[in-house]
């Protein structure tokens, strides 16, 4: 049932889900480069801002020396001299070792004019090269320097996914949808509103509750573009589905007894077949009811609905061919009440909407009976044309709300979109086969869900 048109909603989803997505890496992808661009500027910096604090460092050594008196304090000392004054890594490591010769000869009484000699020593005559003992630690506090400002981001993410990883993950998880991101989406879904038979003006209003919905919109990471669409399709099939719904067995229940229905609509489309389909469905709910031929100007008429009379042990009020439409029903009412029956289920004439006679006739049943509800019956393969004459019937006779037969044949569901929007009176029920029990309430939400489902 409406298979067709459920294809074409989910193209129109998948199509807006696709572009939404090609943006999204697109934004990953700029993303990625300025961040890329960030990390190679980072070290730079970091070298910077390490080369200050080295300079430091030789002049807070100089109070320890003024305090040795032991092997330590030597060692400190040369440790000192060392990053001062070789002028490579062969002769730094000579003096080291001369040093540690003389301390070790004196250790016993130690001579303070040794370690300033020492001293004097290593810092007469500095090369101006940096030594191997010069470029290792500023290497190392380069490094860390540039490793800290990388990893500045990914210390506030708990996941440290990085902040290339984060920065796409934010791309695409987190996007607006723009009208340009729509244009082509919507445009074809309008073509495909329309080869479904949704009558024009309900095309457009599902667009623009769409276009409403959707432009601006920011997709969240708990929701996917294919959600969002959902939601927004959903939103506008409802809206327009939904129109005048009641729910028609409170109405039922609530009326005073008898309750009397009409059916109208033209030839051939289900009508008689729907009375008895009612006359079942009332049935299982425990309401007695009595089936009045109305259709007296039709050959064969009585014997047709007399046949679904026998068949579900229901009496049938009808009257000679060529009868009054209204005397018939007026006779059913009265049989109904002095019978106690709960409904009167009275069949008319299928009449077209051009035929001034015919809708005359409608109106004295108008008048004379004061029917309870008067239900427009259709074919929903029908399309368009269903929606036209639901249009002209209500102009007619005010009809309360309309049923669509063969609704199970019907791929494109235009009839089952448009009519309540475009009379402002529901779809109160589906006829899905031939049989006495194929006959739905018409549920606006298992509709919208029905049409918004996945392929199969």
């Amino acid at each position: 049932m409406f298979d067709g048109l459920k294809k074409k909603l989910n193209r129109f989803r998948n199509d807006v889900e696709e572009t939404a997505e090609e943006k999204a890496e697109a934004a990953a992808d700029e993303a990625e480069s300025d961040a890329d661009a960030e990390a190679e500027s980072a070290p730079a910096d970091a070298d910077n801002a390490a080369v200050e604090p080295e300079a430091s460092e030789p002049a807070a050594a100089d109070p320890d020396a003024d305090t040795v008196g032991d092997a330590d304090a030597g060692s400190e000392a040369d440790a000192v001299d060392a990053a001062d004054a070789p002028a490579d890594a062969e002769s730094a490591s000579a003096a080291v070792e001369a040093d540690a010769d003389a301390e070790s000869e004196s250790a016993a009484t130690p001579e303070p004019d040794s370690e300033v000699d020492a001293g004097a020593d290593t810092g007469d005559e500095p090369s101006g090269e940096p030594t191997a003992d010069e470029v290792e630690p500023r290497e190392s506090l380069a490094s860390d320097a540039a490793k800290a400002a990388l990893s500045e981001e990914d210390d506030d993410d708990s996941s440290g996914p990085g902040r290339l990883r984060r920065a796409a993950a934010f791309a695409t998880g987190k996007v607006v949808i723009e009208e340009e991101d729509l244009e082509d989406p919507l445009w074809e879904l309008e073509m495909a509103l329309l080869q479904s038979d949704v009558e024009m003006q309900v095309a457009e209003e599902i667009l623009e509750t769409i276009r409403e919905k959707l432009i601006g919109e920011t997709r969240k990471q708990v929701e996917s573009t294919g959600q969002l669409v959902s939601e927004a399709l959903h939103d506008a099939l409802y809206e327009v589905i939904s129109v005048g719904q009641f729910d028609f067995d409170q109405r039922i229940a609530e009326a005073d007894k008898p309750v009397t229905l009409i059916f109208t609509g033209i030839n051939g489309v289900g009508k008689t077949t729907t009375i008895a389909k009612l006359a079942k469905y009332f049935e299982k709910q425990g309401y007695s009811t009595v089936l009045a031929n109305g259709d007296t100007y039709r050959a064969g008429a009585n014997e047709q609905i007399r046949e679904h009379a026998e068949a579900l042990d229901k009496k049938l009020i009808a009257h000679e061919q060529g009868g009054d439409p209204a005397a018939v029903i007026y006779d059913g009412v009265e049989y109904a009440e002095a019978h106690d029956i709960d409904i009167v289920l009275g069949d008319t004439a299928g009449r077209l909407h051009t035929s001034n006679d015919l809708m005359a006739q409608l109106e004295k049943i108008d008048r004379v009976v004061g029917p309870d509800l008067t239900l427009f019956v259709d074919e929903a393969v029908a399309g368009q044309d269903a929606v036209e004459r639901a249009r002209q019937f209500n102009d007619a006779a005010a009809i309360d709300g309309a049923i669509l037969t063969k609704a199970d044949a019907d791929s494109n569901g235009g009839a089952a979109i448009s009519i309540a929007y475009v009379t402002g009176k529901p779809i109160l029920f589906l006829g899905v086969g031939q049989g006495y029990d194929h006959i739905e309430k018409f549920d606006p939400e298992q509709m919208v869900e029905r049409l918004l489902g996945e392929d199969e």
